[in-house]
């Protein structure tokens, strides 16, 4: 995509709505996040999806969700490029992510997954690496999702994807949500086969593997993401995530698409709504 071709999508920026389908609000400050979601919420960022790290984080996530209850959509899991936790502290958690599910609260789990980046960096240095354990986390997980009936979100990259999509499969899981997904061809087309979805993040604007997947993957099953606050490079280099930028997400989609910008928003804000039942 040309500079011309950018700046004619971002013209209407201004219009659009969106939803960021997935953003750390707990690792932000409480002042920052508070000002940050009440600029975005007037801004055209219809809701965001506020994913846990662990027990401490989905608390924040969960007091943010009774604060903004049309804004903030939680997501309950254990982020798995860290230390596996306790036994004990998994059991507190799904025992405490069951007790919202009978108090019948809007929440989603997540973010779950697989440590590619912990696994690759230790075998990178001869170090060796159990992933097994982490493997029968993501499985209560995915069983947990099963049972509950809830969408799951997943940080599984490359090879880690066919991975979990076995375990999705095997418990019958089809409300799956890969964010800031990158992987092969082949499961790529499992994916998309399989019904599930994928989130991009702003790296789409100068990142060629994420570019390819969006040309490929089904528009009805894309979604727009920051990751915040992780830091972007490009034209986001020194900026702030923030929610809002989900509104560029959405213009390079379009012109990946060979869409007008606001026919990609309404369409990537329908994908989020329905998938997250918003």
């Amino acid at each position: 995509m040309d500079n011309g071709e950018r700046r004619d999508e971002r013209s209407s920026l201004d219009s659009l709505s969106c939803i960021d389908a997935h953003i750390h609000l707990d690792m932000y400050s409480e002042e920052e996040r508070e000002a940050m979601l009440q600029e975005a919420l007037g801004e055209g960022v219809k809701a965001v999806v506020a994913v846990s790290r662990h027990m401490e984080s989905a608390l924040v996530n969960y007091g943010l969700a009774q604060r903004y209850p049309q804004g903030v959509h939680p997501a309950y899991g254990f982020h798995p490029e860290q230390e596996l936790p306790a036994d004990d502290d998994i059991r507190q958690l799904i025992e405490w992510i069951r007790e919202r599910h009978a108090a019948g609260e809007p929440f989603a789990i997540g973010e779950v997954g697989l440590p590619y980046y912990m696994r690759t960096e230790a075998e990178a240095v001869g170090q060796p690496f159990d992933e097994a354990p982490y493997i029968e986390l993501l499985d209560r997980f995915v069983a947990l999702a099963a049972e509950l009936d809830r969408p799951i979100v997943l940080h599984a990259v490359y090879e880690d994807a066919d991975k979990a999509c076995g375990l999705l499969e095997r418990h019958g899981v089809r409300k799956a949500h890969f964010h800031w997904f990158k992987g092969s061809e082949d499961s790529i087309r499992r994916m998309a086969a399989s019904g599930y979805y994928v989130s991009v993040t702003p790296d789409v604007a100068y990142e060629e593997e994420i570019k390819s997947l969006v040309r490929q993957y089904p528009l009805t099953q894309l979604m727009t993401e920051t990751d915040g606050p992780w830091p972007f490079e490009g034209p986001y280099a020194g900026k702030r995530t923030i929610p809002s930028m989900t509104k560029e997400v959405v213009a390079d989609i379009a012109v990946l698409k060979g869409l007008q910008a606001q026919e990609a928003a309404e369409q990537l804000l329908r994908n989020t709504k329905q998938f997250y039942t918003l």
